[in-house]
């Protein structure tokens, strides 16, 4: 499968609908160029509170987003639905009877509807928006075959992306937003550990830019990439395919599902095997 990697900017929209415009250009110029999945970043919805919002209001930006959370969605679909294309909808907050959530809606060209939660939720989220972890890792059987998603910091977390892999996933998308190159490399160092001790294929994809507007989404930093294992039928360092740092617009990338196939059963090295099945003992030894 070709997949897009749409690498998002955080320039304010003018209005909703030019916000939508945006997003029906990335799927455009990935339906042109072959691909059958968009990913777009996490909180790439916090955008289109610029249409908006002027000045800078985490409070106001959430409350704007989660409102409109169920109109952005919709009209997602019928993008996916008339470029007969997957679609990762990033990330949308969005209401869950009285909590707030971080969801990932994942979107089949029929127009089918289903959602990953971020599960780990950073210290900004918790305490600063009051965003609650939602449900456990999921995997999504697709046409494409299956696909697990880890938002962003979900995916520092070993456990979470090995529950997806156990399940059949071959390919874990990694929607991300980062405001430090610190908090960036975390995110992009973990995305190639998880490929490696899987063996499987990661995609991260950020939002990108800065935005004078904005007070939860006003620093973004990262490139678009898919990783691989290192080994036998894959680039030697891991990385398939990267986009230039910072900068928006599409990383396009070819995942292939066979040699993932090849490579757990007859890599130079059998991570996927060899993952132990349960955390044996460890017992303390005194050196004194």
């Amino acid at each position: 499968m070709k997949l897009a990697l749409a690498a998002c900017g955080v320039n304010a929209p003018g209005n909703f609908k030019f916000f939508i415009s945006r997003i029906e250009r990335f799927a455009a110029e990935a339906g042109l160029q072959g691909a059958e999945l968009l990913v777009l970043p996490e909180y790439f919805s916090m955008v289109m509170a610029g249409a908006e919002i002027k000045s800078p209001d985490i409070a106001a930006e959430l409350t704007y987003v989660v409102d409109r959370a169920e109109e952005l969605i919709a009209a997602i679909v019928e993008i996916a639905k008339r470029h007969r294309l997957y679609i990762l909808a990033g990330s949308v907050p969005m209401r869950n009877g009285t909590e707030i959530l971080n969801r990932a809606p994942f979107i089949a060209p029929s127009g089918t509807i289903a959602y990953q939660d971020k599960q780990a939720m950073t210290r900004f989220e918790a305490e600063e928006w009051g965003i609650t972890g939602g449900e456990g890792p999921r995997v999504f059987e697709t046409s494409l075959g299956r696909i697990g998603i880890s938002i962003c910091y979900d995916s520092e977390f070993p456990l979470h992306v090995r529950a997806q892999v156990a399940a059949g996933a071959k390919l874990i998308l990694i929607p991300s937003c980062t405001s430090t190159p610190a908090g960036f490399n975390r995110v992009r160092l973990s995305a190639r550990a998880r490929a490696v001790e899987n063996q499987c294929y990661t995609a991260m994809v950020p939002l990108v830019g800065t935005a004078a507007w904005a007070g939860s989404i006003d620093t973004n930093i990262g490139h678009a990439a898919l990783f691989t294992p290192c080994d036998e039928g894959f680039p030697d360092d891991g990385v398939a395919a990267a986009g230039p740092l910072n900068e928006p617009g599409l990383t396009f990338a070819d995942v292939n599902f066979t040699a993932i196939d090849i490579v757990r059963a007859n890599g130079n090295v059998l991570n996927h095997r060899d993952w132990a099945q349960k955390i044996p003992p460890c017992p303390i030894v005194e050196l004194v």
